[in-house]
């Protein structure tokens, strides 16, 4: 007989940020230390070239850089967090209304990096809020395995070796939760 879980495993959230202005990363992750409590992993600044995407709203030489929180949470708080992100874009807004920050947020635990969207596709499930979530990474074989749909800067081994990063951080920390 199948028994229903209410209460999941705990996840590790991360927000990837991108924007021309790499100042804007220290005022964003102060604003998402106030959500999310403190940080414990940050990527390097990276640029951010893999699409034309953001050019027209965002303008050129973009750069991206990453956030990790320490507490372990609920995934089903990922809608909450989307629309808590989209509010924090809508208060960086450009001359031309275009934001200034892109914020990606996700999580990671032990299988799998996990982002969110405000937009639907067909590899993406519903999770609430209007709000989907899309399996980006599948952990296996010591590392990180690329999907058909997996964005081309998370095919990277910078990413790889960050997620993985992030992931020994998790599992110390879930370790800690069956001890204590």
């Amino acid at each position: 007989m199948a028994k229903v879980r209410d209460n999941p495993m705990p996840v590790k959230i991360f927000v990837g940020m991108v924007s021309g202005d790499a100042a804007l990363f220290e005022e964003v992750s102060a604003k998402l230390e106030e959500v999310l409590g403190k940080s414990d992993l940050r990527s390097p600044e990276w640029k951010w070239e893999h699409t034309n995407y953001y050019l027209k709203e965002m303008g050129g030489d973009l750069k991206r850089q990453f956030i990790f929180f320490k507490r372990l949470v609920n995934p089903g708080m990922m809608p909450d967090l989307k629309l808590k992100t989209i509010e924090m874009e809508n208060m960086y807004l450009n001359a031309n209304g275009g934001r200034k920050i892109n914020l990606d947020p996700g999580y990671l635990d032990s299988a799998r990096v996990l982002l969110v969207s405000s937009k639907d596709f067909s590899h993406r499930v519903y999770i609430g809020k209007g709000i989907y979530g899309e399996v980006t990474l599948v952990y296996s074989g010591n590392d990180y395995q690329i999907l058909p749909y997996t964005y081309p800067d998370f095919k990277f081994k910078e990413y790889h070796d960050l997620f993985k990063k992030a992931r020994r951080s998790y599992q110390s920390e879930m370790e800690s939760l069956k001890d204590g």
